[in-house]
């Protein structure tokens, strides 16, 4: 083999475009609610300093869902991630009684839900 024969032998480097690069957009972990259940043996001043205590709600927030716990039953206290939620039930199951009502015998009760989105 010759020289001039060697070199055209050797294969020129083939191009390739490079593919654009699609961005994935990062999976969201799924929501859930908290839920407060309605009970007549707690007072609205308890609802209040616990979305205070445990959620960081500032008092008018724990007002307004005293108030919609009053009314409609329940009420969402927080919507997250299922871990947390399950922790922020946990911790209103742990709150303890309303040392405001005689009839109070222990803690609130709680859920969760999973958040339905459309």
């Amino acid at each position: 083999m010759s020289e001039e024969q060697r070199q055209s032998a050797v294969a020129e480097p083939e191009v390739v475009e490079a593919k654009p690069v699609q961005k994935k957009k990062p999976k969201r972990q799924p929501r859930y609610h908290v839920i407060l259940w309605n009970d007549d043996d707690h007072t609205f001043d308890y609802v209040i300093r616990m979305m205070k205590e445990l959620f960081g709600h500032p008092e008018v927030k724990g007002k307004q869902i005293a108030d919609e716990v009053n009314e409609k039953g329940k009420a969402i206290c927080l919507t997250t991630t299922l871990e947390h939620a399950e922790l922020k039930r946990d911790q209103i199951h742990a709150f303890g009684a309303d040392k405001l009502s005689q009839k109070s015998k222990g803690s609130m009760s709680a859920s969760i839900e999973a958040e339905i989105t459309g």
